[in-house]
């Protein structure tokens, strides 16, 4: 048996979320065996009275935890074999997990435009890493990577072709690594390969987002070149008519900034209801007789609803449905508001319904193994 600690980073604009895991082989055997060491997280990186002025600082910081505990067994920072990072956007150029070089580094500066909240955050870790533990391996694990199979009638949107090609305007898809992990699961509870089912996964939390996934690959998923269009969410609109974002502008007199406001953080179970984003809060207030709450849970319900048969459309037929995140995995009467109309014409006996915790940082873990073996 031979044992490989492979450490996970996760790192936002303010914070950092790591975890360790330690992975035992077995010479005789392909399977490897992942058990967590210890996780953590750094908050309020650069904020006033953190006492972390940044990600460099930041890493320092977790690292020196990780060999003060006894939970890791870490005798020096060399008993990490790898370090796997979340990166959120890939572009064009990243459809499976990389080796991170000063090449690769770059590729992923370049995909700042098209991620600008989240990629420079997640390259200050990588860079902070790279400077503290040069010698180790590091795996840029990449959320829109999953997608990259998207066929071009998926991908591809209803606008001159120019801009595509111009611009890379297209369907990117997003929560990748979680779609993945869950399908896996999916696959391995119903003892079937993963490459002969058909299984749509819904990733329900604050964000959401749909996959349609065939014979192991994502064949279409409901965000799109930005995480705003598809489904209703938290605080984001989903699918609307393009031509309203133009209307509401000249109506309210508001800048481009304003609106991508509007659209990304006042819109959604929060625009609808006026109460919140939080699903709980929602629902409460539903069975209070709130109208704009019961009117936000019928909306949420309806557009997955629609995207869930579109899908089984799309991939002619389906063998199992996921719930997965926050909604997905607690709210068993919103999945059953979701799943009632659907068995009206989907085979009751045949699809299996399955709600699956998602691990996106264990799916990081396996992903940067497997590249580093």
């Amino acid at each position: 048996m031979r044992h490989c600690k492979i450490l996970v980073i996760n790192s936002g604009s303010s914070s950092i979320k790591y975890r360790l895991f330690d992975v035992r082989t077995n010479n005789n055997k392909h399977d490897a065996h992942y058990d967590l060491l210890t996780k953590g997280l750094i908050e309020k990186i650069g904020q006033q009275g953190s006492g972390v002025s940044d990600h460099k600082q930041g890493i320092q910081v977790l690292l020196n935890q990780l060999v003060a505990s006894r939970e890791t067994g870490l005798s020096s920072l060399n008993d990490i074999c790898a370090i796997g990072h979340r990166v959120v956007h890939g572009g064009v150029t990243f459809g499976h997990p990389a080796l991170i070089t000063d090449e690769v580094i770059s590729k992923i500066r370049d995909c700042i435009e098209l991620a600008p909240l989240h990629n420079p955050a997640n390259l200050a870790g990588i860079e902070a890493c790279k400077e503290l533990l040069p010698q180790t391996k590091q795996v840029a694990i990449f959320d829109t990577a999953f997608h990259q199979t998207l066929p071009e009638h998926a991908y591809i949107y209803g606008l001159p072709y120019e801009y595509y090609e111009k611009y890379n305007l297209r369907k990117f898809g997003f929560h990748g690594t979680s779609h993945h992990y869950v399908a896996h699961e999916a696959a391995r509870l119903l003892k079937k390969p993963l490459k002969k089912l058909k299984i749509i996964t819904c990733h329900l939390g604050n964000g959401c987002s749909i996959t349609a996934v065939k014979n192991g690959k994502s064949v279409d998923t409901s965000m799109g070149f930005t995480p705003l269009e598809g489904l209703v969410m938290g605080t984001r609109c989903g699918d609307i008519d393009p031509a309203s974002v133009i209307f509401l502008a000249d109506k309210e007199n508001i800048s481009l900034e304003q609106i991508d406001k509007v659209l990304n953080y006042k819109s959604g179970l929060k625009g609808i209801s006026g109460i919140s984003n939080d699903m709980r809060e929602i629902k409460q207030a539903a069975r209070q007789g709130h109208h704009r709450a019961k009117l936000a849970l019928d909306i949420f319900t309806y557009r997955i609803k629609k995207y869930i048969g579109s899908y089984v459309a799309a991939l002619d037929g389906v063998d199992a449905i996921v719930f997965t995140a926050g909604i997905g995995e607690n709210e068993k009467d919103i999945r059953q508001k979701i799943i009632k109309g659907l068995f009206n014409f989907l085979n009751r006996k045949k699809v299996k319904v399955f709600v699956i915790a998602t691990n996106e940082e264990l799916m990081i873990a396996k992903q940067t193994f497997h590249l580093v073996k």
